[in-house]
């Protein structure tokens, strides 16, 4: 069993988490009457039926912005196309170009710093639009990472078993010394399986519980499986 000398991150809905209170703002300034708490629950269920999406087919044409969108305004009970489409420039607009995730999670920089003291490699490879490393400083996190991967900086994205040969590069590891932590199941615990890494699926709702992997609903019990985390 090799030991664990590199622990990776997804950013969006993972480190970055999602700006629950603006969402559900402009949900209210639409006239809908909904707590944050259900608009949390909707919206990481409509992730979630993303993802089971994604994995079953995999080939099929990405849509997943459009339909992620749809799936959480379902949820919502909100049908009406105008407000829909309101609420779809609304996001589109908001705090560009990093959007919603840019907010460190409760738990990150305790996570972190754990990783930190035990003397492992952290870093980050991100599907994102060129702005992940911007949105990990602002948010006070950029000091406990060693590397930054961006897709749209690197030219390759996630599940492609290229990024995480990438990471792998960064973090002067082998495969089965790093372990994966990351939001989607499709996307990341397959991505990093796929070049012989471990993974845990960060589900901080517990909405994945038909998924063969380690899950974690907080990052500080995700650093915790992380490092005593052995080969799948």
């Amino acid at each position: 069993m090799s030991p664990v000398r590199a622990v990776l991150f997804d950013a969006g809905h993972t480190l970055l988490e999602f700006d629950y209170p603006a969402f559900t703002a402009r949900i209210r300034a639409c006239g809908y009457d909904v707590c944050e708490g259900a608009v949390t629950d909707a919206e990481r269920r409509a992730r979630a039926r993303l993802d089971e999406e994604r994995a079953a087919d995999a080939v099929r044409e990405r849509r997943g912005v459009g339909r992620y969108l749809q799936y959480v305004l379902e949820q919502l009970g909100i049908t009406s196309d105008d407000d829909r489409r309101a609420i779809a420039e609304w996001r589109r607009s908001f705090n560009p170009p990093i959007g919603l995730c840019h907010r460190a999670d409760p738990e990150a920089v305790a996570a972190l710093q754990r990783l930190q003291r035990a003397g492992v490699a952290i870093g980050v490879i991100s599907n994102s639009n060129g702005s992940v490393r911007t949105a990990l400083d602002r948010a006070g996190l950029g000091p406990y990472l060693h590397f930054v991967i961006d897709s749209t900086v690197v030219g390759v994205a996630k599940p492609d078993p290229r990024v995480f040969k990438l990471g792998l590069a960064e973090a002067n590891v082998e495969p089965g010394e790093a372990v994966y932590v990351g939001d989607s199941y499709f996307v990341d615990v397959i991505g990093a399986r796929s070049v012989g890494m471990n993974a845990v699926l960060f589900d901080p709702s517990g909405v994945c519980t038909t998924r063969e992997c380690r899950r974690a609903t907080g990052l500080r019990t995700a650093a915790a499986l992380a490092l005593c985390a052995t080969r799948d």
